[in-house]
Order: C-alpha cells, then sequence, then structure tokens
C-alpha cells in the first residue's frame, strides 16, 4: 500500500474515533466531571502505551532536544489544547465550538509552511477551502445559542495549539519513533492533568460506577487516547502536515452521523452535502500527494 494511502488510513481511523467519542463522553460526563474524565483517559492509555514500550524495549528519548519536544507535544496538544476546547466549550456553545475547531487545518497549513518550509500549493488550498466549506455546509453559520467574546477565543486557542500539535508531532517523528513519541507525550499530560483533578476532588464521592461508566471510561482511555493519538501521530509521520490535517474533518462528520445513529439525533440534507464536501476536499488533497 502506498504510504500517501496508508497514512489517510490511519488518519481517517484516528478522526473518527474521535468523532465517535461524542458518543460515549455524551454518557460517561452524566456521572464523571470533565476533568477527571481526561485525567482517567490519560491514566489508562498510559498503563497499555507503558506495556507495549516496555515489551517491545523501545528506547527513552536520549538527548534534551528530544525530551524538549515530547514535552511541548504534551503540553502544547495534550494539556492546554483539550482544556481550552473544554473551557471554550462551556463559555459558548457546541455550535460555535465546531464552526471554530474547523479553522485547525488552515492553522496547520501556516505552520506546516513556517515550521517545515511545506510547500502551499494551489491544490491544497483547493482541498482546504472544500473541506471547510463542508463543515460549514453540516455546522450552519447561524447563531446556535448564547456565546461569549472569552469562550470563543479559548475555542481559537484551542484550534491553534492543536494545529501546532500536529506540526511538532511532524518534526519530532524525524528523531524519535511514533510510539515514544504518544507515550511520553501522555505522561507529561498524565502530570499535568493532576491538578486539575484535584479541583474537581469533591465532585468525585458523587460518582455512581456502573457498568457502561466502566466499560465508556476504558474505551475513552485505550480506543480513543491510546489508539487514536498514536494513528493521529502515525499517519502525520508519513503525509504532509498540511494535507493529513484535512483528515480532522471527519471528527465532526463522525459525530454527527454516530449521533444520528445512537442519540437519535436529526440529520438534514446539509450533512450529506457537507460531507460529500468534506470527502471530495480529502481526495484532491491526497492525490496531490500521490502525483507529488
Amino acid at each position: 500500500m502506498k504510504q500517501p494511502v496508508l497514512a489517510s488510513v490511519y488518519l481517517s481511523l484516528a478522526a473518527s474515533i474521535w468523532g465517535g467519542m461524542y458518543v460515549v463522553s455524551k454518557y460517561v460526563l452524566d456521572y464523571i466531571p470533565p476533568f477527571t474524565l481526561v485525567w482517567l483517559r490519560y491514566a489508562i492509555a498510559l498503563v497499555v502505551l507503558v506495556a507495549i514500550v516496555a515489551a517491545k524495549r523501545e528506547p527513552l528519548p536520549k538527548h534534551g532536544r528530544d525530551w524538549g519536544m515530547v514535552i511541548a507535544i504534551g503540553v502544547i496538544g495534550y494539556i492546554v489544547s483539550i482544556s481550552l476546547q473544554f473551557v471554550g466549550t462551556k463559555w459558548s456553545n457546541a455550535h460555535t465550538a465546531s464552526l471554530i475547531t474547523a479553522s485547525t487545518p488552515a492553522f496547520v497549513v501556516l505552520f506546516a509552511r513556517w515550521l517545515l518550509g511545506e510547500a502551499l500549493t494551489w491544490r491544497k488550498l483547493a482541498a482546504l477551502l472544500l473541506a471547510t466549506a463542508g463543515v460549514i455546509v453540516i455546522v450552519g453559520l447561524g447563531d446556535g445559542g448564547e456565546s461569549t467574546f472569552a469562550g470563543n477565543m479559548a475555542l481559537v486557542g484551542a484550534a491553534v495549539t492543536w494545529a501546532l500539535l500536529s506540526v511538532l508531532v511532524k518534526m519530532a517523528s524525524a528523531r524519535l519513533t511514533v510510539l515514544s513519541i504518544t507515550t511520553f507525550a501522555i505522561l507529561v499530560a498524565f502530570i499535568g492533568m493532576t491538578p486539575m483533578l484535584m479541583v474537581e476532588s469533591p465532585e468525585l464521592t458523587a460518582v455512581h460506577w456502573n457498568a457502561l461508566v466502566v466499560l465508556g471510561v476504558l474505551y475513552l482511555g485505550i480506543v480513543s487516547t491510546a489508539g487514536a493519538f498514536f494513528l493521529w501521530n502515525k499517519g502525520l509521520e508519513m503525509i504532509d502536515a498540511g494535507i493529513g490535517s484535512l483528515f480532522f474533518f471527519f471528527q465532526p462528520l463522525v459525530g454527527s452521523l454516530f449521533g444520528w445513529l445512537f442519540l437519535h439525533e436529526q440529520l438534514d440534507v446539509s450533512f450529506w452535502i457537507g460531507g460529500v464536501l468534506i470527502v471530495a476536499g480529502v481526495v484532491v488533497a491526497v492525490r496531490s500527494e500521490q502525483s507529488a
């Protein structure tokens, strides 16, 4: 299988898993506070990844520069970006969050141009515009509820920091294995999220654990964190960051589809039109990578 196609599979799976995570999170968050749930995700993912690292005898990052990259990925992407996304959605609304988060690939293209020297071609821009138009068609431009300036700024910060994470992963993969990057960046995030867990600790006494909550937490930790983070990082290692970022658009697409399947949320014709535009944008991007 050609490298761009294999990268497409990895990135599509990662973004689709995150899209489907919406259904699981919606249920589990009724029982567990948000920052605590993120901490649990990282704790479970860390156990899985450390076991794999030990079994494969994966070497530790040796140089200060390598540790610096791993720490930057963990802090910028897995702590700051996810925290800003949570805060922004809380202070804004899900509709605005979807629109602003859709700007992430545009920021990736800019960071990739600046830090990696990736070419900014007309074909890449056309793919970005097609996919962005697809998200706008699905979400719409109308007001989806009360929104605040602080919330919107937090969401912009989340989009920018996740874009920077994607480029940093691409840079780090030239020196480290994807397994090492993912494992040690999640370790950094686990440590960094611990103080936030302390803030929510009084609410933990009221948590009602049942089989579905336990299964949901395990799914979020093993599949959505350890698995999806690894797949996303592996895909970015194999393809231009600017092109790989377009697969991020599968997250709202799959999230909406799973919401329709499992939560009985309504989908109208705009969803299918937007989905076609997103897929068209990704196809244009991958074809440009294959012909490069």
